[in-house]
């Protein structure tokens, strides 16, 4: 392993590090489509890349995540009783989405996170917010839209808020409450899908060394070693910078990222 290799990851870490802080999106938006840059540079076998980078986005939000929920736990905007309720669905809908992910083809799961970034970069543009207009379900419905949230999680490398704060804002949950809630959901996302991408593929079959099934190690540990430090930096740049204009901007970068992982589908 070269040191070039150690300072891209280094530098993956730094990049979704900040974007994290300064616009509270997801990491696995930003570091997924990063991985699959890297291991392609890297030579990664193409039919693991996707696989690979899923995994190991998952088991960097495992870390990311603490700080991030006990920040929010501090100022008392985390509902755990939300958090409860939702949790075992979570965990039982995203063990089972990284076998679902595991069985898929690297094609079908670019795919799906290229219509999945789409989404995300037109909601960012729009700035749309579910109107509220519910209470959030019984236990039977927090188990099923746990689930839900759990395998679509486990399919695109991510933490989950993408799908659970519109959800909470749904269901008449304050937004304030709803990105702290997320935030806690995360950490379980992040331990089940990391756990079930570790154990599909656990002996490495065709994938590079220091590979722990689907996460690959030195990946994970550069991206730890510097988003911890740049998540914080981003946060104190959002009370600087005219953040509403930037999630525009990045919306269109979301778009090009997609568009280009289209497009080198089709080349």
């Amino acid at each position: 392993m070269t040191i070039e290799i150690v300072l891209m990851y280094l530098v993956v870490g730094l990049i979704a590090g900040v974007l994290a802080g300064l616009l509270g999106v997801g990491g696995g938006v930003v570091i997924v489509p990063m991985l699959v840059f890297c291991f392609a540079k890297q030579g990664v076998q193409p039919d693991q890349i996707m696989h690979l980078a899923l995994g190991t986005s998952l088991a960097s939000i495992i870390f990311t995540s603490i700080s991030s929920f006990m920040s929010h736990h501090r100022r008392g905007a985390v509902e755990w009783t939300i958090v409860r309720r939702i949790v075992p669905g979570i965990l039982i809908g995203t063990f089972l989405g990284t076998f679902i992910a595991a069985r898929l083809s690297t094609g079908f799961l670019k795919t799906f996170f290229c219509v999945f970034l789409y989404c995300v970069a037109t909601q960012m543009l729009l700035n749309k917010k579910p109107k509220a207009s519910r209470e959030l379900p019984q236990t039977a419905g927090m188990f099923g839209v746990g689930s839900t949230i759990g395998v679509v999680s486990a399919l695109v490398g991510i933490g989950g808020g993408s799908l659970s704060v519109p959800f909470m804002i749904w269901c008449n949950v304050p937004a304030h409450l709803a990105v702290g809630t997320s935030a806690a959901i995360g950490f379980p996302i992040a331990i089940a899908g990391a756990f079930g991408f570790m154990v599909n593929n656990l002996h490495g079959s065709g994938l590079p060394a220091y590979s722990l099934g689907y996460v690959y190690l030195p990946a994970l540990i550069g991206i730890v070693c510097t988003s911890i430090f740049t998540a914080p930096l981003g946060a104190k740049l959002a009370h600087a910078l005219p953040v509403d204009k930037l999630k525009r901007l990045f919306a269109l970068f979301l778009y090009a990222v997609a568009t280009r992982m289209v497009w080198s589908m089709m080349s």
